[in-house]
């Protein structure tokens, strides 16, 4: 009996003492992620310190893995790279320490760096990709229109993307970015039997366009004009100040001379990285008193076309006597070249009929080796193609001359009238180059004239007129060519209509104006849309300018009168009359929606921003004819209103 309750009482006794067994429940696992990996990798070693034992794990592949062994809660751990792979490295770059809480972890970050890729992404959006991560995504605005890839690396074999081959070391052709989200599947080969494809996903934004630039000339001035037209083509800009009064002559001459009046100006500004600075400052070879050098620009490349169409040189054709002042306001076009970072006047270009009050260079358009410039006041009858220009017949029919560049010479083409030319019809008013698609507006015609060239000549494709159109519309008042989409604007339209496709056949809000997209399929033009303000409202001229780019589509209302500032402000407010707006629509498939309502960041009244508009890219550049600010240069004051007319650019990404 005694040995018995010995016994009792030993097993209950044992029963209250602490257990030497670890509590499993109290004992986690140590993990995270590995990523960078190629595939035909053979895995990276992970080797585990805790508690003052040590276990190693290969993982083989990306994703997510753990230790086997258990650790138990309060210990500190360490993990360690071992060994990579074969022309991999790796790094724990997140996690790599720590006291295991009570729960398992999975916070360890392993990266592998594989074969060395660099892929760099055109555009200005702080894209930089990282070589660690399969899957990455790029943010852009309503702006971000393409992306181009430049791939290279060492060790590489060769690439692919979005399913076609790129060529290492050249920049791939541009890829739309559709509204929204697009993936871009980007292959790569290496060394070794080693292949990755990383999945690059760029999010278009619908809206976000912020202001990143308020410019000013280098010689500010009241009643300058500075922005009255501009033209954009990648990292360059070009703004006129048609009403800049300087006798200064050719590249960088004396900015401070006022004493031609009118003479006119063009000032061309570079970017680097997010940085404009101005990198010439443009006059005429035979500056002259109200020539007003800029009433029109076109820029592609290294190429820059300038208008000044009441100039008043008899010469014809091209680098003629340009000190004849014989034939008052026939008007020409001053063609300037850039070697390196250096401007210089190629081409003085006159039509082959030179006739006072003819206006040649009201509207110039440029695509490469090809320029083409309207002339709304000229004279002759004459219809179709390289028809008689001799003719005085038929007072401001208009007309279009279209040269060539071939080396550093220009040559006229071609003579352009429509089929059914008459007076007053003002053929030449505005002017579009895309490819070999030439489009012409006729503001006393209430229409445009679509050219195409094919087999070394031009031919008229069709003639468009708006459904709902009236001769004070002013429609042709601007044009836009991109492809197979053409934009035309009619600022003096009457509807009281908002958005897309709206009552055209309203005529509540006289002088509101509004914008017409055409679309051409096989030769065929047909009316894709008919846009309007998303606040119409009487005068505000809708359309006064317009700018086209892939699907987007920038829309000026330079009288406008909302005091809003920035984007996306209040539409309702009407107590800055004439401050002007800048409108963008983006087109999905077929259906356009306005996606920004745009301000300057110095609203004011009558500074008649949306005087111009041009799109290239990822940028879109504003010019405010009236902007009275007296600021010279980059960012200066806005608040400063001493120099009236003065004008501004506003650029936006």
């Amino acid at each position: 009996m005694r040995n018995i309750a010995l016994t009792i009482i030993f097993v209950a006794l044992t029963s209250c003492l602490p257990s030497t067994t670890p509590d499993v429940a109290l004992a986690y696992h140590v993990g995270g992620r590995v990523h960078g990996l190629w595939t035909g990798a053979d895995g990276v070693s992970l080797r585990l310190h805790a508690n003052g034992t040590e276990a190693i794990l290969t993982v083989p592949a990306n994703g997510t893995f753990s230790f086997a062994d258990l650790i138990a809660a309060g210990t500190a751990y360490t993990v360690t790279v071992m060994s990579p792979p074969v022309r991999h490295t790796c790094a724990i770059d997140a996690g790599a320490s720590g006291v295991v809480e009570e729960t398992d972890v999975t916070t360890i970050s392993v990266a592998c760096m594989g074969p060395q890729v660099a892929i760099e992404l055109s555009g200005l959006w702080g894209w930089r990709f990282d070589a660690t991560e399969d899957t990455q995504t790029f943010a852009g605005s309503i702006a971000a229109q393409e992306v181009a890839f430049t791939i290279s690396g060492d060790a590489l074999t060769g690439a692919r993307v979005a399913g076609g081959a790129a060529t290492l070391g050249n920049a791939t052709a541009p890829i739309a970015l559709q509204l929204g989200r697009t993936t871009v599947p980007v292959t790569l080969a290496a060394t070794g039997g080693l292949s990755k494809t990383y999945q690059l996903v760029f999010e278009r934004g619908a809206s976000v366009l912020d202001q990143v630039t308020y410019g000013k000339a280098s010689n500010t001035d009241m009643n300058d004009s500075f922005g009255n037209s501009i033209a954009i083509y990648g990292d360059t800009l070009a703004v006129a100040a048609a009403g800049e009064s300087s006798a200064a002559r050719g590249i960088d001459g004396d900015q401070a001379d006022n004493s031609v009046a009118s003479s006119g100006a063009v000032y061309v500004f570079v970017r680097n990285g997010m940085t404009w600075t101005q990198q010439a400052y443009l006059k005429a070879s035979n500056t002259d008193r109200r020539d007003v050098f800029g009433r029109s620009l076109a820029l592609f490349e290294d190429t820059l076309a300038v208008g000044s169409f009441f100039e008043s040189s008899a010469a014809s054709g091209v680098n003629g006597n340009a000190d004849d002042n014989t034939a008052f306001q026939s008007g020409a076009v001053y063609v300037f070249v850039r070697t390196g970072a250096t401007w210089s006047q190629q081409a003085y270009v006159k039509a082959s009929n030179p006739r006072a009050l003819s206006w040649f260079g009201t509207s110039v358009a440029l695509a490469r080796d090809t320029l083409a410039v309207g002339a709304p006041g000229e004279y002759s009858a004459a219809t179709g193609i390289n028809g008689n220009q001799s003719d005085t017949s038929a007072t401001a029919a208009g007309a279009a001359y279209v040269f060539r560049r071939a080396g550093t010479t220009w040559t006229q083409q071609a003579y352009i009238k429509p089929s059914n030319t008459a007076a007053n019809f003002n053929f030449g008013e505005s002017i579009a180059l895309s490819g070999n698609t030439l489009a012409v507006g006729a503001l006393g015609a209430a229409a445009v004239y679509i050219f195409v060239f094919n087999n070394g000549s031009w031919t008229q494709e069709s003639s468009i007129r708006a459904p709902n159109v009236r001769s004070y519309f002013e429609f042709g008042t601007s044009v836009a060519l991109s492809g197979d989409t053409l934009a035309v604007t009619a600022p003096g339209e009457d509807s009281g209509a908002t958005g897309v496709n709206g009552n055209q056949d309203d005529y509540s809000a006289h002088w509101s104006g509004a914008v017409y997209v055409f679309v051409r399929d096989s030769g065929t033009w047909t009316q894709q849309a008919y846009i309007k303000a998303s606040n119409t409202e009487t005068y505000d001229r809708f359309g006064t300018s317009i700018a086209l780019f892939g699907s987007t589509l920038a829309i000026g209302a330079s009288d406008e009168a909302s005091a809003a500032t920035g984007v996306d402000g209040n539409q309702a407010d009407n107590s800055a009359a004439g401050a002007g707006a800048i409108y963008v629509f983006a087109r999905t498939g077929s259906t356009w929606a306005q996606q920004a309502y745009i301000k300057a960041t110095n609203t004011d009244a009558n500074d008649l921003f949306g005087t111009s508009v041009a799109l290239s890219g990822d940028t879109l550049a504003v010019g405010a004819g009236a902007e009275a600010s007296a600021a010279v240069g980059i960012d200066g004051n806005q608040a400063d209103n001493t120099a009236p007319g003065a004008g501004a650019v506003y650029l936006f990404r």
